[in-house]
């Protein structure tokens, strides 16, 4: 059996590159994505910002101290996720075994694609070369045998780099790379291993596999076989049918207004309705949650028939909300659909109200098809002060169900 080639493609500082890109005026200089206008949070900044020390996360007013000139630039989900789209559907007529790991990076397994191909060289510079003509940014490829050590190869002579890692050579990366530099070593892990003596992949020859599966299951497992470059897993596709869907917003931290939280949860009812209706989903169970100092409160609803009504969702939160004292600070909240069930498999031929706001949903989502999605909104909604811009999720994909903003 031939070894397996995987690879992953990275897009360089991709929502800073996207602006500089559109406003040529930005090219060279340090730039910062926040969300909204008014975001403090740095979502990613370009090469010329990471130079100064500009990190995710960072606030922007400490960023603005270490590098006066950075130059702060509201986030566009919309154009970024588009942008996304189009660079997935050129991966995919590469290969059609692809496993797209987020908006800017995805896997391509070309082991059966190799007898078309022939040379590995020419795919990846076809994929530098279609991406670059078509969205004029630039990416780094990683090529290895497993999947892992493909990520890892990618970031290694970013921006715009390409890395080969074989069973030959995978010893020179990984043996004295630090070990939260692999995929899923999280803060947690790294101390749990720090105190078995494991600080770089190397050490983790002399930790057991059994030590850390035990402690942290299949994760676990997968960590050891990475450090020690036996990582075998493969393209995990998509799950078609979604186990939740779900929308949150992370408010200014202790807001106590009624009404502005209120606003939110409205906001938040609006947008899942509309993601329910366009997969054809729809659910009776619903998970409505606030975040509080101390931590997550969550209620689970249920509701004798399933819906996709913002009305009706909205109103499982309002009766939620209520529950609370007027004064209880809030940090974050949160609605998801659970386990949601395709739309119209069993219609209740006895209920005229749901006829009624069927029509009008599908009316005000035509609407939004032909007009956008801002066009018919709630009257308490058009002056909209929740700062409230739309965000791509980590589990984004460029279709079904988990194409939304």
């Amino acid at each position: 059996m031939s070894e397996k080639i995987f690879i992953h493609v990275d897009m360089n500082a991709f929502f800073a590159s996207i602006e500089q890109r559109d406003y040529p005026k930005l090219l060279g200089k340090p730039v910062a994505v926040t969300n909204g206008e008014h975001g403090s949070c740095i979502i990613t900044s370009s090469y010329e910002a990471r130079a100064f020390g500009i990190k995710t996360g960072m606030r922007i007013s400490d960023g603005r101290k270490i590098c006066p000139y950075l130059v702060q630039r509201p986030s566009r989900p919309k154009v970024y996720a588009e942008t996304s789209t189009r660079i997935m559907n050129i991966l995919h007529n590469i290969s059609p075994d692809i496993q797209i790991y987020s908006v800017d990076e995805a896997f391509l397994e070309l082991t059966n694609c190799m007898k078309i191909y022939k040379e590995i060289n020419h795919v990846i510079y076809k994929i530098k070369d279609l991406i670059y003509e078509s969205e004029n940014l630039k990416c780094s490829i990683g090529i290895s045998f497993s999947k892992s050590l493909a990520k890892y190869a990618s970031k290694i002579n970013k921006p715009d780099g390409i890395t080969y890692i074989n069973k030959n050579n995978y010893h020179e990366y990984l043996d004295n790379s630090p070990i939260d530099t692999l995929c899923g070593v999280s803060t947690g892990v790294k101390s749990f291993l720090n105190h078995h003596g494991v600080y770089k992949c190397s050490d983790m020859k002399k930790l057991p596999i059994s030590i850390l599966s035990n402690r942290f299951g299949n994760i676990g497992k997968k960590i050891w076989l990475m450090a020690n470059g036996n990582d075998f897993e493969g393209l995990i596709p998509d799950l078609n049918h979604p186990k939740s869907l779900g929308h949150g917003k992370v408010l200014k931290p202790n807001t106590k207004s009624s009404y502005l939280i209120k606003k939110v949860f409205l906001r938040m009812s609006n947008k899942l309705a509309l993601r329910l209706r366009k997969s054809n989903y729809e659910s009776n169970i619903f998970l409505i949650g606030i975040k509080i100092k101390a931590g997550w409160i969550q209620k689970k609803v249920k509701i004798e028939k399933a819906t996709c009504n913002r009305n009706d969702i909205f109103n499982i939160c309002l009766s939620y909300l209520n529950l609370f004292e007027k004064n209880t600070g809030i940090y974050q909240v949160q609605v998801t659909a659970l386990n949601p069930l395709k739309k119209n498999t069993q219609m209740d031929i006895f209920s005229k109200d749901n006829d009624k706001s069927e029509v009008l949903d599908q009316a005000l989502e035509n609407i939004h098809d032909k007009f956008g999605p801002e066009t018919i909104k709630p009257a308490r909604l058009i002056s909209d002060d929740t700062d409230s811009p739309d965000v791509i999720a980590p589990a984004w994909r460029p279709s079904g169900h988990r194409k939304s903003v």
